[in-house]
């Protein structure tokens, strides 16, 4: 395997911001139309408007990093 498989972070304390522009959630929760990943064993969260953005590359499922 050409990488390290880790266990993913427990979710964190506070508002749910977006990995890509910094929006923050309403609540302590992402909405349902927000998109969850997990890289390099962190979560991560993408909004509404980001995920739609790079809709491709999330099902080419490259990370974050690449878009």
């Amino acid at each position: 395997m050409d990488e390290d498989t880790h266990p993913p972070e427990p979710p964190a304390a506070g508002p749910v911001v977006c990995a890509r522009c910094g929006t923050a959630a309403e609540g302590d929760t992402a909405p349902v139309t927000w998109l969850s990943s997990v890289e390099d064993g962190r979560r991560l969260h993408f909004c509404e408007t980001c995920a739609r953005l790079h809709i491709r590359a999330i099902e080419s499922r490259l990370d974050s990093l690449w878009w």
